[in-house]
């Protein structure tokens, strides 16, 4: 599979010029690929054109408390673990995949600055979409992804199932019953090194979203096109997440849980 091969298929998913994407991928999913991660970044830039917007995350999960329960003054070898822990900045490498990693590095791209979930962007929308990132409820209505929804941003799953849709997050916490935790990471602040503690909606692990996501295709009749050897969706955030957000309400009905 090559470039060309990809262009085409974008088409037939429904990419079009001056289109907003959020992208969630697997590179493996494709099966071999000409020039590999770079060939399908550039193939997904080249189908929304220039006046079109494509968006990755850029999760760094490495960025967290490594003794999340201790309580009280650390003791010496935890301390040395926290202090190992890097802080976040813009070329800091991201966890999720080959495509997202190689779209971060693409001369351009902008990223936003949550230490966590940062978001990468190119195109028309990218500086609106990553700035600013509110430190708690960090895919809430305030993120890049509330500014995704309010653009009438696509979902395209490359390869991954509803369990990587970050959609769903933010769905949650638009949701009064949601679940809850506290993320942790190191920042600079007044030039001393400080441990964060901040809300947001609690991982999932599978309960939910794979779920409310097939759901959500069966009631819309989302159709899944292959491309090589890998299935993708294409999904309209705005409906998606007034359709999630009610499954939400009617699943969790009962306060949210604060977890560690």
């Amino acid at each position: 599979m090559d470039f060309d091969d990809l262009v085409r298929g974008w088409e037939r998913v429904g990419l079009s010029g001056g289109m907003t994407v959020i992208v969630h991928s697997s590179l493996s999913s494709f099966g071999p690929v000409t020039g590999g991660a770079d060939t399908v970044v550039s193939s997904l830039l080249a189908a929304v054109g220039s006046g079109g917007t494509v968006a990755m995350p850029a999760f760094t999960p490495q960025i967290a408390n490594p003794a999340p329960g201790t309580v009280g003054l650390p003791d010496t070898s935890t301390l040395g673990r926290r202090n190992a822990v890097p802080l976040f900045h813009s070329e800091l490498p991201s966890a999720m995949g080959a495509i997202a990693e190689a779209f971060r590095k693409l001369p351009g791209s902008v990223r936003s600055a949550h230490p966590q979930v940062s978001v990468s962007a190119h195109g028309r929308h990218a500086d609106h979409i990553v700035t600013p990132h509110p430190l708690g409820f960090a895919v809430g209505r305030n993120s890049p992804f509330g500014r995704l929804h309010d653009l009438g941003a696509h979902i395209l799953l490359v390869g991954v199932g509803h369990n990587r849709n970050t959609f769903l997050h933010h769905a949650e916490t638009l949701s009064a019953p949601r679940r809850l935790k506290i993320r942790r990471f190191p920042l600079m602040v007044d030039g001393e090194r400080a441990w964060v503690e901040v809300p947001d909606v609690a991982d999932d692990n599978g309960r939910l979203f794979p779920g409310i996501g097939e759901e959500f295709e069966r009631t819309c009749g989302t159709q899944i096109t292959v491309i090589g050897q890998a299935a993708f969706r294409l999904i309209p955030v705005q409906p998606f997440v007034n359709f999630a957000t009610g499954r939400f309400d009617q699943l969790l009905g009962h306060a949210g849980k604060v977890l560690a």
